[in-house]
């Protein structure tokens, strides 16, 4: 058993043919089970840990609007207007429905048999009180009030034990909700007729593409869109299925080469004896039609050395399959992150990778005929052809920009967290430069073969790119290059580090265009020294003093963890 000096509670089991711990489990689970996560006066709703958990009580706002960028809310909320006063001026309270009670370690009890709305007058006549709670005890309903900073507030969700909590707020704040509370109220009458209407027309579309292909008349519009792309690819060759079934011996398992986000990619041998890259879409995958049509339309038109090449598609009833260059090295992660198979990219090998996946990214951004943003840049999808050539893949999340654009936004977030960049992973802003973040961390795995999304540093939980800002602080950032390197220059790694550290600084305006990284990765020109990276927290731990930290070992103790079944 191992109590960490956060708090975490670990149960370890020792891994004799690994020679390590493993944990059995922790505790606590889930984020919003640790004390004041989200800090003073907001709350952690634990339906939300794939956006960000934290959010500021109504009258409220981030103390640190960067930490609320970063998905660290440790410091909490202020009042949105210290200057309006909450004291006889207009002010009330809004609900805060659902909730654990707040640390009541700051709170008073007033008296037994006192209603909702007794309570309310009760706090209303303390210009001191900030919010205040009924509580049903044993049968007798009493009022819980609060006069300082309100800590632990966790949202349960609508089946949880939670109650109501009264937050008080100025006259702005409370009409502002008042607003929005009416509007919404005005806004869902009109809805809900509108959205029936749209659920009747949606299903009676549905019940007449269900005909039509019970008709036989689906084969018809593929075998349209088929002619369409054929005309505005003229050099794209699509394959019959039958063709493609044989190639690969009916999607044989033998014949797996990997699994992307949206299928399959399977080895294939066509009659001529040319051996294929065959990515089969998987029927139940989030990538329809359009982002089948998107990947065939952006690769068709691509022709770069560092660049997967599109050979051809198949379109046939529920099948949407696309036919690429076979690369026999298949991915750089299955290299990077073997214990026996690294040992192949030596330092040399490495910089050339580094190189190569840099200038395909900089002909997506800059030399094409399209300004494309990969969104999807990682190890995975970077394949290795029989020379070790990298070559950029999977275009499935690709978007197409304007060239007078620098950015866009969208409300779906897609790629793959560790390689998001902050601006996209939280607010779903998108760039070259969101590229160049996901560079930046592949740079890094490179140089360490080590995964960005590990844990290093255990007692910190420090990512890659702390473990590495870190050692840069110290100059000790040699110490993260992978063991498994027998030799290489020093001067090359560290110039690399420096240029991946510029890459997956917080700020998209600080971190260099990719036409820059590649100059920077050719040259010898001096270097700007990177800011703090991205996705690098504030640690706490710093102020216990050195005597507390120690671990202690103890063979005599036990544990009861409840949990629900």
């Amino acid at each position: 058993m191992k109590l960490t000096d956060s708090g975490l509670h670990q149960h370890l089991v020792w891994n004799e043919a690994d020679r390590q711990w493993k944990e059995l489990w922790s505790s606590p689970k889930y984020r919003c089970d640790w004390y004041g996560h989200c800090g003073a006066n907001s709350k952690c709703s634990p339906n939300n840990v794939n956006l960000f958990e934290c959010e500021c009580l109504p009258g409220y706002e981030p103390k640190s609007i960067d930490g609320w960028n970063v998905r660290d809310g440790s410091d909490g909320c202020v009042s949105k207007r210290v200057g309006v006063s909450k004291c006889g001026n207009g002010e009330g309270f809004v609900k805060v429905a659902r909730v654990k009670d707040p640390d009541a370690s700051k709170a008073a009890r007033l008296k037994t048999s006192m209603s909702t709305k007794e309570c309310e007058q009760e706090c209303l006549r303390n210009c001191s009180c900030k919010a205040y709670m009924s509580k049903k005890i044993e049968g007798v309903v009493d009022c819980l009030t609060w006069y300082d900073d309100l800590m632990d507030i966790v949202v349960y969700t609508e089946a949880g034990p939670g109650r109501d909590l009264y937050v008080r707020v100025d006259k702005i704040e409370l009409a502002e909700n008042a607003a929005y509370s009416q509007g919404f109220f005005r806004r869902g009458r009109l809805v809900i007729p509108i959205l029936f209407a749209l659920l009747a027309l949606v299903l009676i579309n549905m019940l007449a593409c269900w005909l039509l292909k019970r008709k036989g008349k689906t084969k018809d519009f593929l075998e349209v869109d088929e002619i369409e792309e054929s005309k505005r690819h003229p050099e794209l060759q699509f394959f019959d299925l039958n063709t493609l079934v044989a190639a690969t011996d009916n999607f044989s398992d033998v014949n797996k080469l990997g699994q992307g986000g949206f299928g399959c990619v399977y080895k294939g041998e066509l009659p001529n004896e040319q051996k294929v890259a065959v990515k089969r879409l998987s029927g139940n995958s989030g990538q329809g039609t359009d982002e089948f049509k998107n990947e065939v339309e952006l690769i068709a038109g691509l022709q770069h050395r560092n660049l997967v090449k599109l050979l051809g598609c198949c379109i046939k009833g529920e099948e949407r399959i696309l036919v690429l260059e076979y690369m026999p090295n298949k991915s750089l992660d299955s290299f990077l992150f073997d214990n026996t198979r690294r040992s192949f990219l030596d330092w040399e090998r490495r910089l050339e990778i580094i190189n190569g996946v840099a200038r395909g990214v900089l002909y997506l951004h800059q030399d094409s005929r399209l300004r494309i943003i990969h969104r999807d840049l990682k190890t995975s999808n970077i394949l290795l052809d029989a020379d070790m050539n990298p070559k950029v893949s999977d275009f499935g999340m690709a978007r197409i920009i304007h060239e007078d654009q620098f950015q866009d936004k969208t409300n779906r977030v897609v790629g793959t967290y560790g390689y998001m960049s902050p601006e996209y992973a939280v607010f779903g802003r998108f760039s070259t430069k969101s590229d160049v973040f996901s560079f930046g961390i592949i740079l890094l795995e490179i140089v360490s073969g080590k995964r960005n999304n590990s844990c290093y540093e255990e007692k910190y939980s420090m990512n890659l790119i702390e473990h590495v800002w870190q050692l840069w602080k110290e100059d000790k950032v040699l110490e993260i290059v992978d063991s498994s390197l027998e030799s290489y220059h020093p001067y090359e790694v560290l110039r690399c580090i420096q240029i991946g550290l510029l890459c997956v600084q917080e700020d998209s305006k600080d971190r260099p265009a990719m036409s820059t990284v590649v100059f920077m990765l050719s040259s010898e020109a001096c270097l700007p020294c990177p800011k703090q990276p991205a996705f690098v927290f504030r640690r706490n731990s710093s102020i216990v003093p050195d005597s507390l930290k120690e671990l202690y070992s103890r063979n005599d103790l036990t544990i009861t963890v409840m949990e629900g079944r």
